[in-house]
């Protein structure tokens, strides 16, 4: 994969407009094509987002860090407290915002470009597709972001809010679609460049999985505006009507191939990248530890064994401590036994040859039940629940066994003991949102940091829903919270605290206190 991310740096570079271009490099080609571009565009949708995740990790309590040192505490910890690293001028957080302006940026513009001049409408339907996703991940980071004029030759930028970038994700979704849904001259040879290990590391070029992760942005967009008075009446609707044209099935998950035939390319969270592999990140959280054992619906059982559990998924998971107990690292307290998520050869989906998560049908499964019962749909919310708790059970054994050492498969009577168990509702009348979000915390940790965080903010913490998440004092957050949670992360500081902070202040965002100013799609306004 490191030579990927090497192409895509001299892509870029030659993609923009410089003054120093006087003659052609017959090396590097001018005019790239969309087969040369796409491979490492992919990368980067996993580079991106799991450098930042870890941050994000933190306040979602996923993952906490298990160190004491000033690094820790300057650096990382404030992350832990809904906070940033004041004073440091540090770009901590801004890799997604990188990856939508620079590593994908350009490139994937001129990938749509030259597929739409060759009427290669594969690839352009997959670069609006992976536009549209890029756009919407970093508006729900940042809130008010670059939009018409990213690209644009210039050194400033104005802010558009969320209302306008979630219309233009539609806009670029329907124009993916209208793409995957075009016959072209070439489409044979495109499927196959496609289908090879240098073409679409997602999907192999199946458009109607492409079509699938469209609907399935659809859904989880509209699911974040729970707020908004006309959730019940208009956008739980829409929900689950774009779960329904998505994923069904683990087999059909959107998640990105790695080989691990060398370091370069191997999954970031595997033991050979690292990404997760140090003592600021990377320790399971007390959330997700408590979950599995009793706290879904219970009390959670302290320092529990897998035969002290009902749920399974527990061992498969969660990397257990020299004796055979697992335990989860707290925010506010530090648990020095408290092993890393990948151990030594790679656990769960944090392995050298795991393929990285993007969307999962379990994951849409579960934003369907919310859906359906807010609307008062109990009835289908309770097989939504239920259907995404099978599909977690299949992605695990999809994809959570690919290191050295894989644990066991679960089994259907795995499955089937473990829905009979007092962790799971047994009707609709006993389903509470508290249970759709336990299940759907545990079927989102360790890879949907993002939308872990969206549906935290969305519900605004409520302890009532997440029933394992620590709630913190105004003492315990950081100072400069002023009493608050966090709501977004600050934009990249190397290029918009330096370059453009008059745009910034016109948002708030020279604030101390700017990551607690609550996004447009957790309010009640339209």
């Amino acid at each position: 994969m490191y030579k990927w991310m090497m192409l895509l740096v001299a892509l870029s570079a030659i993609s923009c407009k410089s003054y120093l271009d006087v003659n052609t490099n017959e090396v590097v080609p001018q005019d790239p094509k969309a087969e040369l571009l796409l491979p490492p565009i992919m990368f980067q949708m996993a580079n991106g987002t799991s450098q930042d995740y870890r941050f994000i990790f933190k306040v979602t309590q996923n993952m906490l860090g298990n160190y004491t040192g000033s690094t820790f505490t300057t650096y990382y910890q404030p992350w832990e407290k809904h906070g940033y690293p004041v004073g440091q001028n540090s770009d901590l957080g801004g890799v997604i915002w990188r990856m939508t302006y620079v590593d994908l940026g350009l490139n994937l513009e001129n990938l749509i470009k030259d597929a739409l001049k060759n009427e290669n409408y594969a690839y352009a339907g997959i670069g609006y597709a992976i536009k549209a996703w890029a756009f919407q991940m970093t508006t729900d980071l940042h809130g008010p972001i670059i939009l018409d004029e990213a690209f644009k030759d210039q050194l400033t930028f104005h802010y558009q809010d969320q209302p306008d970038v979630y219309k233009k994700v539609r806009v670029w979704g329907d124009s993916a679609i209208i793409n995957l849904n075009k016959v072209g001259p070439r489409d044979s040879y495109y499927a196959t460049k496609l289908a090879s290990t240098q073409g679409d590391n997602i999907f192999n070029g199946n458009r109607d999985s492409w079509r699938r992760f469209v609907y399935g942005l659809y859904a989880l967009q509209y699911s974040h505006l729970v707020n908004k008075p006309t959730f019940k009446s208009q956008y739980a609707d829409s929900v689950i009507k774009y779960t329904d044209l998505s994923m069904q099935s683990a087999a059909q998950d959107a998640t990105i191939f790695f080989s691990a035939s060398s370091n370069s390319n191997s999954n970031p969270y595997g033991p050979n990248m690292a990404y997760l592999y140090s003592v600021y990140y990377g320790y399971a959280g007390d959330a997700v530890v408590k979950l599995l054992t009793g706290g879904m619906r219970g009390t959670p059982v302290e320092n529990a064994t897998q035969k002290m559990s009902v749920d399974p998924r527990l061992s498969r998971m969660i990397m257990m401590k020299t004796d055979s107990t697992y335990v989860g690292q707290n925010v506010l307290t530090r648990n020095t036994s408290v092993p890393l998520v990948e151990g030594l050869q790679g656990k769960y989906i944090f392995a050298d040859a795991a393929r990285y998560p993007i969307m999962t049908s379990s994951q849409l499964q579960f934003t369907k039940a919310e859906a359906q019962f807010i609307k008062g749909d109990k009835e289908g919310a309770y097989g939504s629940y239920l259907k995404g708790i099978d599909l977690h059970f299949d992605f695990y054994n999809t994809y959570g066994r690919a290191g050295e050492q894989p644990d066991a498969t679960l089994s259907a009577d795995d499955l089937t003991k473990y829905k009979k168990s007092s962790e799971v509702a047994h009707n609709a009348g006993e389903l509470t949102m508290a249970d759709i979000m336990g299940q759907k915390y545990v079927a989102q940790w360790g890879w949907a940091g993002l939308e872990q965080w969206c549906d935290l903010r969305k519900y605004h913490y409520d302890p009532n829903i997440f029933r394992t998440y620590q709630q913190m004092t105004s003492a315990q957050l950081a100072s400069q919270n002023k009493g608050k949670y966090a709501y977004r992360f600050r934009p990249r500081f190397n290029s918009e605290y330096v370059w453009n902070s008059e745009e910034l202040a016109k948002w708030g965002g020279l604030d101390d206190d700017y990551m607690t100013h609550e996004l447009w799609f957790s309010l009640p306004d339209e």
